[in-house]
């Protein structure tokens, strides 16, 4: 076998939140630790340190069965801030040794090698600099594994073949072999219910993977992104499409003390103000608002409207004021706001009756960004839109979420 060349270095750290934790408190190194939404009972893990891990605690594990198979747990409620500062950090550490090419999520980075460095020798060389630049310029408890392929894809699967503190390569010249002890859904990007439609299709193991035709990934995907799946597998360097922002929107499980209709309506409103202040951050205006709320039996109501593009805050609330009437809610458990048919600037279109010019904000529109300016000057709520809920949970519109890593602005909202 010839020497193989890489393309893609990819860092993913381990057991991220619970090992920040761990570094930002040493008496947790080597403990059992569980991250929770909010530190009270019945509250489910978010995140669990490896020592939780390897006992069976894992996410969604409620504290009460947490504690009963591991006594000597810790909980901790999660801190989104601290994680995404950390999450810099991590990134400037990388770009001490080599520039990072791709942020993935809050915890998980690429770099596209060229020259002297896509060699095995060189790739795994500089992939261990990586890794040492993390640990002494963020800390002992950060660890990280790291996978070396032709293809990001290939390179992430590495990287999730030895956990915690793991490197390993793959190249199309050890594949399917090498990736024998894999089941379908191990791969990133195959959840279960792709896992359910390859199954159906005739697609057992990886091996059977490997070997599928591009147009049967198509059919199975039922589109291109079966077909460029396939080719990454294969360790072709496949582009990622482009994409555009059509919506933007905020979820929350309801605690106890907002649980009842009216307590509801103010979560659902408070997302909506913190929606309104992101697209006004990012330059865009909203063409419709839909709002969903799920109950405690399971059962889920939506709504939504469509309006004339605004980022004023006191236009959506009024179209969410007469949504949120047409709504029967009883025993609200979850509610969520999404902001849709997004445009930027050069795509603008001033409705008729409007006195502005498109692309121009207007003067509520200013007034609201005026108000977010001495939010994120004063602090969080130094000015409202009215009513708040009854409780308050913390990060609200400005947590962490797959794929998104919110702003550092986000938690002055």
């Amino acid at each position: 076998m010839t020497d193989p060349l890489f393309r893609y270095l990819y860092l993913d750290m381990n057991s991220y939140f619970a090992s920040i934790e761990q570094q930002e408190d040493a008496a947790l190194l080597g403990r059992p630790v569980g991250i929770v939404t909010i530190n009270r009972p019945g509250a489910a893990c978010i995140a669990a340190s490896f020592e939780a891990k390897r006992k069976g605690i894992g996410v969604g594990t409620r504290t009460q069965e947490a504690r009963a198979i591991c006594p000597d747990i810790v909980f901790r409620p999660a801190r989104h801030d601290l994680y995404v500062d950390y999450h810099h950090r991590i990134r400037e550490a990388v770009e001490r040794v080599h520039p990072v090419h791709g942020t993935h999520s809050v915890d998980e980075f690429s770099c596209r090698l060229g020259g002297r460095d896509r060699p095995l020798s060189a790739a795994m060389a500089l992939a261990e600099e990586v890794r040492a630049s993390v640990t002494r310029h963020v800390g002992v408890a950060m660890r990280c594994s790291i996978g070396l392929g032709p293809s990001r894809l290939l390179a992430k699967i590495a990287g999730e073949m030895h956990k915690p503190a793991g490197l390993d390569w793959l190249s199309p010249e050890v594949m399917p072999q090498k990736l024998a002890g894999f089941r379908l859904h191990d791969l990133p990007g195959i959840g279960r219910n792709m896992e359910r439609r390859l199954i159906d299709a005739g697609i057992r193991d990886v091996r059977g993977l490997w070997a599928m035709a591009p147009k049967h990934a198509r059919r199975i995907w039922n589109g291109v992104d079966g077909e460029r799946f396939l080719r990454a597998l294969h360790g072709e360097d496949i582009p990622d499409p482009p994409t555009r922002t059509h919506s933007l929107g905020h979820s929350q499980i309801l605690s106890g003390a907002n649980r009842y209709p009216d307590g509801a309506r103010l979560v659902a409103r408070r997302l909506l103000i913190k929606a309104a202040t992101r697209i006004r951050r990012g330059g865009f205006w909203a063409t419709d608002l839909s709002i969903s709320v799920k109950m405690r039996d399971g059962h889920r109501v939506s709504r939504a409207t469509g309006f004339a593009a605004t980022q004023d805050s006191f236009t959506l609330l009024g179209s969410f004021a007469a949504l949120w009437r047409t709504l029967p809610v009883h025993h609200p458990v979850n509610v969520s706001v999404m902001l849709g048919g997004l445009t930027d600037r050069a795509g603008h279109i001033a409705d008729l009756f409007e006195d502005r010019p498109s692309g121009m904000i207007s003067p509520r529109e200013a007034l609201c960004a005026r108000i977010d300016a001495l939010n994120q000057r004063y602090g969080q709520d130094t000015i409202v839109f009215g009513e708040r809920p009854r409780e308050i949970a913390p990060y609200t519109g400005a947590k962490i979420a797959f794929g998104r890593i919110p702003t550092v602005e986000e938690f002055r909202d």
